[in-house]
Formats: C-alpha cells, structure tokens, sequence
C-alpha cells in the first residue's frame, strides 16, 4: 500500500515538474489576482464583531443602548494640580470639550453629560414653584459670588458631587456615548485627542478612556505592526540565508510564506471579511507555518542531492513524494484546529476561523506544490552564498540529541516530561477567562491609556459601566414604590462588591427632589409612599427639560427602568462576581411589577463575551484534539496513533496555560484563536519525525539506528525551523502593544515545546514503547520499500 501511494504521489509531482512552467505561470496569474483582491482588505476593528450572536446579555444592550447607555462610553477627566475646579479657566476647559464633543463623529449628542451640559440638573424650590434647571449651562459663572453658589450647588447634590465632581473637587468627569454600528474609531480617536490635547496644560491634568479611545490607540500602532510584521519577515530571511547559505534555502521558503498570505486575503475581501489588527500575530504564524512546510522539503532536497540525486528535478520529486504524507497531516489538523474556533458565537472569530482555514489550506500550493516546482529550476550542485558553516553545530545538536534518546538519559527526559506536565496541568487551573488584570490588556501597565483609567478611577466611582435593566410589566411601573425599593436595595446590595465604585438609578433621583420640596431637610430624602407621589416627584424633575433628559434613569411610559454600575476594572473575576450577585439577588427578591434584565454597557456585554468564551473554550479546545486525533487515527489507521500525537499537544497547552496564568495573561477573545492553532502547532513536527523513522524502517528494521537516521534529516529541518521561527517571532516583544508582545512569547514556547517534544520525548517514547503504527507489529509488519528509478 505504502510503495502504491508513493508511486501516485511520485507520478502527480513528476508531471508537476515536467510542466513546471504551465505551473509557475498558473500560479502566478492568480496570484496576481489574489494580490489585486488582498490590496482592498480593510484593516480595521469593528466593534459589532465583537459582540456573542444570540446571547441574552448582548439582546439587553442592543435594544436599549440608545437609552440607558451603549458600550461605547468615553470618560474625560479634567483634574487641576492645585486648588479646585471652581476656576474660570478650569470651568472653560469643562465646557470647550462639552461642546467640542458634539462635533466629533458618530458621537450620540444626546448622551453627552458634563456639569457643563443641558443633562445634568438640579432641583429647586422657591415661591414660585419647584424648578428644574441645569447647573452651569448655559454660561460660565460670572464672579466670585456665582462661582460659590455653583460649588455648594454641586456639594450639596449627590448626584453631581461624587459621580461627576470628586469627593476632593479636584478632578470633574465628562462622558459621551457613541452609536456602535457607525463608529470609526481611527477618527473619532483623532477627534478626540485633539480636544484633549488642546485642554491639557496650564495647570490642567486632562485624562480619556473608554473602547473608541482604546480601539484608537489600535489602530494609532497599525503602522508599527505592520513594521515589525516585515522585520520579522526580514529577520526570518536573513536567518535562513545564515543557516542554510543557499538562496533556495532562502528565497522559497520566503515565497511560500507570501503567496499563502496573499492568497488568505484575497480570499478575505471576496467573503467580505476585514482584517483586525489585534490578530496579526496569528497572521504572522500562518505565514510562518508555510515557511515551514517549505524548509522541510528543502531541507529533505539537500539531502537527496548529497546523495547522489541524478538531478535536481529527481531531487525535488523524491523530497515531495517523501514529505507529502506528513506535510498533509499537519495541513489538515492546523487547518481543523483552525475551523472549529468557528463554532464560537463571535462574529469576530468566525471570521478569523474562516480566514486562518483557507490561509492554512494555501500552504498546499504555496509549499508542498511550488517549492518542489520551484526547486527543480536551481543546480543542486550550486556553491554557497556565505562562507559561514554553522551545519556542524546543527549535526552536534542533532547528535546529542540521538545520544540523549538511546541511552538511558531517555528516562530522565521522559520523568521529567510527566513532572512538568503533572505540575503545569495543575497549575494552569488558575488561568483566568476574561481579563486578568486591572486596565486593558492590549496595553502595557505604563501606557497612557492604563495610567489614565487608573487615575480616573481613583478619583471617581469607576470608568467601566454596567445597566441592569428593571422591566416593567405594564406602564407607569418605574413609579411604583414596590419597584423603586427594590431598585434602592439592589444599588445597596451591588456597591457592597469592592469593585462597584457606586450606582445611580431613578431611586436616586426622587428623593433628592422630595428633599427640595421640605427645605432641603435630609430627613424627608425618601421615596415617595406611592405611585402618585412619585409620579409628582418625577414631573418635577423633567419640568423645563429637554426631550431625552431622563432616559438615563427610565423610558417615557416610566415602564422601563436602569440601575447603573460603576466599575473600577473589568476584569474577568469581578465581572463573573458582579453577574452572580446580580442573579443572586434577583433571585431572593422577586417582584410583581417588574423584572431584571441582565445585562447592558461595556461591562454587560463583556460578561456576554466572557460567558461565551468560558464555553468556547472548552469546546474549541476539546474538539480541536478531537480533530487531531481522527486525522492521525486515519492517517496511520491505528487508534494508538492518535493518542501518541496527543502527548506533545497536551504538553504544550498545559505548559502554555501555566505560562498565561503566571504572567496574568487571560482567556480572552484575542487569544482563543492562538490556542486553537497552537494545538495544531504542538504536533506538526512530530509529523515529520515519526514519518522519517517510519521511511528509515521500511529500508532497515533497526529501531535505533531509523530513530537517529531521522533526528539526522527530518531533525535538521525541524531544528532549522524553530531556531529561525522562535528568533523572528521575538520581535514582536517590542511592540507597543503588550496583546501582541504577549502573543509573540506565547508563539515562541509553543513553537519550542514542539520541537523540543519532536526531537526529545517523542522519539523516546517511540524507542521505550514500540508503538505496532510506527515499528510494526507481527500482525502488521513494515512494508519493504522498493527503489523505483524516477523518470521526471
């Protein structure tokens, strides 16, 4: 069967080779299409992408986001280094950028609240009636006497003093939502630092958050990104050329990579699909995965030219029809890793699962295809390019790790293998879902935005917000008492979490104006003893207003309510806290009139994700091994195989789980797909490994001898690659963005728990256990091969 399926392979690439020029200019022509298409593709980030399809919590905010408040909120802090905030100049500040956010894109004009804004009241009692009125719109005060009556406006309103004034009345908070679907971060981040950066100064301290200024600050480093995309590229050559000192070694590999990458995006822009420049890292290790396909099959025409290959073209058949099997195995298992991310309800790894699949299915033509075309075009007797010689270092290593394999040193590697995989399995039971540290993960710790969202939340009740709706069952339900208490003692019971920096809600509101009716005497600061009363309360409160003034608190028809949370952080375990307290309570306290919606904002729609993830990751990840193990259970129709293939995957995830949960790197939408893929990438040396002992005993049935025959020749290209890949993926430390650093040092110890799995460990088992699908078996003996002459 064996000799069958190298004769249709032999004859498929032989046929390739004999018109290689039909080949080179079919894949050329649509190459250059491909690259026309690839040239569209958007970079950019879309926030609807995001978002979990189906889910309840992400139901809630789409259908009253416009109300309540949506997940795009920006919080612009103006802090003063001495004094007060109760200066003119200060104050000016406060309304310029008030008035300056109206014009910047896709900013929802109605949801703009600063003390310098129509939306921020106070309540008033005189002679003539109860009044409703802004607190400093819309001029400035004028004089020292104006100036008072604002600041003990503001001091003695609870809603203002606290929320949008701090406690030491240093600092004053403005937010502006966004409208999600019509967003363009790149210019509303541009509009708005230009605001900021024309307010900051002169005694003045201006800080930003919020997801339009943090998706800016993304897209503010594309064109870093892209450069260390291409120094990595570069790095990767130049390593290539060092190591193999041939420009075949170095240039095909090279074209490998690149017409996988412009084949992958082409493909993008006729699904329709946009690049996101958070995932360019997984770009990258595609790319690096034809790279290193490619230097494979170069590395096995190196060796059948130094023995004796008639010619080059005889070289290039022989290296591809030996190398197709496991070449095909690693495609087709990265490219299923890949696909299932797929079954994640986000929009955004659908996508990245759809693109990675086609990107990962390239490498077919790209490498398994096209090296060995290309290869038969160069004179296997050519000289080097360099006269550095580091092969013999490489043999060195190669041969130590023979020696390490087949003496007894091999039960050393294997004890310690189960000891760091017993330990790093326990430990990567603390690797959180979600974000694992305070500020955004994206960032590094000192970056602006992580230091201004710490700022922000030091002085204020927190910049990350959560609504929990408060249902109605019919209208005029916001106003009754039985609906406003329990709103009162859920705010009570939520700010009793550490995190919750506070809350507001229209339970909030009505005592406040009924303490305007009494003179201001706190002891009548309740609800009102019904319905009626409460509507009164609420009638005065929005006499005077503008349309939109109390959305924030409850619909028109008051049947719909919001209770707002203020967040210090949104990491994963005060997200999962906060939705189990939320339903806790609702639990405890149900109510006739109406009921709690979980959830909306940013900090809503987060938990969404990071419920979703939680699920999607056990999935991904169970079905991806699944994947792995039909693959190699069919391809070596043995069930063994597909538990063997599986020990350097589980290894790998573990170690790199107990890496991520050390260095507080989280389970988030933006690794996932790395983790999908990495599985894949935990095994595909081991391919070739296990294949070059398998071709060694089909010539000679000595274990030992076909275990260093194949550390000598697949070995070489295994150690080739990882030494190239894990240098270049290291560039990726000096990003601006810590996701990507982060997700470069997670590529480089998978890349090197592979290889060292594939040269260590794997051959070790194969040499202490005899696996029937690798070394035979009386029932299945190893087929002896045949030496056919290859007529090309």
């Amino acid at each position: 069967m064996k000799n069958e399926t190298f004769s249709k392979v032999e004859h498929i690439f032989s046929a390739l080779i004999r018109h290689r020029t039909w080949v080179v200019m079919a894949v050329a022509v649509l190459t250059a299409v491909m690259g026309y298409l690839a040239s569209h593709v958007e970079v950019k980030t879309v926030f609807s992408d995001l978002l979990p399809k189906n889910h309840p919590y992400v139901a809630v905010n789409q259908q009253f986001k416009s109300t309540f408040g949506g997940s795009n909120m920006v919080s612009i802090m103006i802090e003063v280094k001495e004094g007060d905030i109760f200066k003119p100049s200060v104050l000016a500040k406060v309304q310029k950028i008030t008035v300056g956010l109206q014009q910047v894109d896709s900013v929802d004009t109605y949801q703009i609240i600063s003390i310098a804004s129509k939306k921020i009241k106070e309540v008033r009692a005189s002679t003539e009636g109860v009044e409703s009125r802004p607190i400093m719109w819309p001029e400035l005060p004028k004089g020292p006497a104006e100036m008072a009556v604002l600041k003990e406006a503001v001091l003695n309103n609870p809603l203002i003093y606290g929320p949008y004034v701090s406690m030491d009345l240093k600092a004053t908070l403005i937010t502006a939502d966004f409208l999600d679907g019509d967003i363009n971060y790149s210019k509303a981040f541009e509009q708005i630092m230009s605001l900021v950066k024309e307010a900051d100064g002169d005694g003045v301290m201006v800080r930003v958050v919020g997801e339009p200024v943090l998706y800016g600050w993304v897209n503010y480093y594309l064109d870093e990104t892209i450069q260390i995309f291409f120094a990595a590229i570069a790095s990767l050559v130049i390593i290539l050329l060092l190591i193999t000192r041939t420009w075949h070694g170095t240039v095909l590999p090279l074209l490998a990579g690149v017409i996988s990458a412009i084949w992958a995006l082409g493909a993008a822009k006729l699904m329709g699909f946009h690049l996101d420049p958070l995932v360019i890292v997984v770009a990258f290790l595609i790319t690096a995965q034809a790279i290193s396909n490619s230097v494979q099959l170069i590395s096995r025409y190196d060796d059948e030219i130094a023995h004796g290959a008639s010619s080059s073209a005889a070289a290039a058949v022989a290296s591809a029809k030996n190398l197709f099997k496991p070449s095909m195995l690693a495609i087709v298992a990265d490219a299923g890793c890949v696909l299932v991310v797929a079954l994640t309800p986000i929009p955004m790894l659908e996508k990245i699962s759809y693109i990675g699949t086609v990107w990962i299915f390239s490498i077919f033509i790209s490498a398994l295809v096209m090296t060995p075309v290309m290869l038969s075009f160069f004179s296997g007797r050519g000289g080097f390019v360099h006269p550095l010689n580091i092969r013999p270092v490489l043999e060195a290593i190669l041969r130590g790790c023979a020696a390490v394999v087949t003496t007894r040193t091999r039960y050393i590697v294997l004890g310690l293998a189960g000891i760091t995989f017993l330990v790093s399995g326990w430990y990567a039971f603390n690797l959180k879902v979600g974000d694992a540290n305070p500020g955004s993960p994206i960032l590094w710790p000192d970056s602006s935005y992580n230091r201004d969202a710490t700022d922000i939340n030091r002085q204020f009740q927190g910049s990350d917000r959560m609504f929990v709706v408060v249902a109605g069952k019919e209208k005029g339900a916001m106003r009754e008492p039985e609906v406003l208490q329990s709103m009162a003692n859920f705010q009570r019971y939520m700010e009793a979490q550490p995190e919750v920096g506070g809350s507001i809600s229209l339970a909030d509101i009505l005592p406040q104006v009924r303490r305007v009716l009494r003179e201001g005497n706190p002891m009548y600061a309740e609800l009102g003893n019904d319905a009626g009363e409460n509507s009164e309360l609420t009638y005065m409160f929005v006499s005077g207003s503008d349309p939109g003034d109390m959305d924030r608190y409850a619909d028109a028809d008051a049947k719909n309510g919001a209770v707002t949370l203020f967040f210090r952080d949104h990491q994963g375990e005060t997200i999962r806290t906060a939705v189990a307290r939320v339903q806790d309570y609702v639990a405890q306290n149900p109510m006739d009139k109406a009921d709690y919606l979980l959830a909306g904002g940013l900090v809503g729609v987060l938990a969404a994700v990071n419920e979703v993830i939680l699920a999607g990751q056990i999935e991904a990840i169970a079905l991806a091994l699944l994947v792995l193990v039909v693959c190699c259970t069919v391809t070596y129709r043995s069930t063994v195989a597909g538990v063997f293939f599986m020990i350097p995957v589980m290894l790998s995830n573990t170690i790199t789980f107990s890496y991520m949960a050390w260095h507080g790197i989280g389970m988030n939408i933006n690794t996932l797909p790395v983790v999908a893929l990495g599985i894949g990438l935990g095994v595909d040396y081991t391919f070739y490994i296990v294949d070059g002992i398998r071709e060694e005993l089909h010539h000679n049935p000595n274990v030992e001898r076909a275990i260093v025959k194949a550390l000598s020749s697949a070995g070489r290209g295994v150690l080739v690659t990882a030494m190239t890949l894990i240098t270049s993926v290291g560039l990726w430390s000096f990003s601006s963005l810590r996701l990507q650093a982060d997700m470069g040092l997670l590529i480089a110890l998978w890349l090197f728990i592979s290889a060292f799995s594939a040269l260590f460990i794997m051959p070790a088992i194969v040499y202490v256990f005899r696996p029937a699908f690798i070394v035979g078996s009386k029932q299945r003996p190893i087929e002896r091969a045949e030496e056919p002459a290859v007529v090309v």
